[in-house]
């Protein structure tokens, strides 16, 4: 018999790294087996081979945590504006995680179940409806017997500790990330305070994932972790950014950028970028490392290379990399092989090579959140008159 892992408690109590893998939904959906609208993980049952190529991938750039590709994967979001998918969510969580365990049993890596936020809880249902939604899933995976469950992509803390105390209910250790920034939540509920309810409810690991870019993030989950001190709680914390630099975000993050979601890739961090991220959450005391959307493997793999030091180990994909260009010694131009040092990397200011085009955007600003009726969700496909108010409004803004 295989020897058994340790699990995600015990490695952050020993004060281990954790490396999380990367966005799949963002990942997957460039490479042609999600639809960008509905966000919604279908492939695993569909196409297994693609998610299973992925997990892999991030397994190879030293990724210890493999989290089940069960976004957005609640009956309701499945079916949300005439959204038509040929399998159930319970289908759809169950490929996930067969997938997720058969690569995690490849390498030393763990297998996360993930739950995230619902079409219901924006329509305003009610704790006992949402929480049903959560339960379904975490049938699955309590059959399934991944290793751990993280409540991800929140942007109301209420709905989070909702889904936490759901989570709990298994006995299995549980992480909670909101997709918010350091202004808080989308009602205005600082980090802090975000953090300590979250901690309460009975996560062991809180952070935030998506919306904002590495620095922004790290910001955010600073502040939970002053305000879980300040109250006299522990914790470990996490953190999964997006890939994609955000300074001109508002509290709603990348989502009101004008390139949401097509035009972000001006904005992708580069592998050094990830490296002063990598860097800067750990000296946060951010123990549980990884990435959300934009991010691919060789993001990874720059955060466990950054990291390689205190691991103790670099991921087996560093053996196609120099570390910090050292393979462009090999190069035949010489001018290219003048690039293999660390100093003109990490002081490069890369260009876009787009003429004219402005270094920030303006966000939108629609204030729509949880209680306002153009956020109320419906079964049926958006109408063409319900889109069109949508463009009418859009060009006031």
């Amino acid at each position: 018999m295989a020897p058994t892992k340790k699990g995600i408690l015990e490695r952050l109590n020993a004060g281990e790294v954790v490396i999380g893998d990367g966005g799949f939904v963002f990942a997957l959906e460039k490479r042609g087996y999600v639809k960008a609208g509905p966000w919604t993980p279908e492939a695993a049952a569909e196409y297994p081979d693609a998610v299973r190529q992925l997990h892999r991938e991030f397994l190879r750039a030293g990724a210890n945590v493999m989290q089940t590709f069960t976004f957005y994967a609640s009956d309701d979001k499945l079916e949300n504006r005439g959204n038509k998918v040929t399998f159930t969510g319970a289908q759809v969580n169950a490929a996930a995680c067969d997938l997720a365990r058969e690569v995690a049993n490849e390498g030393d890596a763990l297998v996360a179940g993930g739950v995230s936020q619902t079409p219901s809880y924006l329509s305003c249902k009610s704790e006992t409806e949402v929480k049903a939604i959560f339960k379904k899933q975490l049938d699955v995976f309590t059959k399934k017997n991944v290793d751990f469950l993280i409540a991800e992509y929140f942007e109301h803390v209420e709905e989070a500790v909702w889904a936490v105390e759901v989570l709990k209910e298994t006995g299995k250790p549980v992480a909670a990330s909101l997709c918010i920034g350091p202004e808080g939540d989308m009602h205005g509920v600082s980090p802090g305070e975000c953090a300590v309810r979250l901690v309460k409810a009975g996560a062991q690991i809180v952070g935030v994932n998506c919306h904002f870019d590495p620095l922004t993030c790290v910001k955010a989950v600073k502040k939970m972790k002053e305000g879980v001190e300040k109250a006299g709680l522990k914790a470990h914390y996490m953190v999964q950014p997006l890939a994609f630099h955000t300074p001109d975000c508002n509290c709603q993050g990348f989502i009101d950028l004008p390139e949401f979601p097509f035009g972000l890739e001006p904005r992708i961090l580069t592998r050094w970028d990830m490296h002063q991220y990598a860097r800067e959450a750990y000296n946060a005391g951010i123990r549980f490392i990884g990435g959300c959307c934009g991010f691919e493997p060789y993001h990874i793999r720059a955060v466990a290379e950054e990291l390689a030091p205190e691991r103790g180990f670099l991921p087996a994909a560093s053996e196609k990399h120099g570390m910090w260009g050292a393979g462009l010694e090999m190069h035949t131009k010489p001018w290219v092989r003048a690039r293999a040092r660390r100093d003109y990397w990490e002081n490069l200011k890369p260009a876009s090579g787009r003429p004219l085009c402005a270094s920030m955007s303006t966000p939108d600003k629609w204030g729509v959140t949880r209680g306002h009726a153009e956020l109320m969700q419906q079964k049926e496909a958006t109408s063409k008159d319900q889109l069109k108010q949508l463009f009418d409004r859009s060009k006031t803004h």
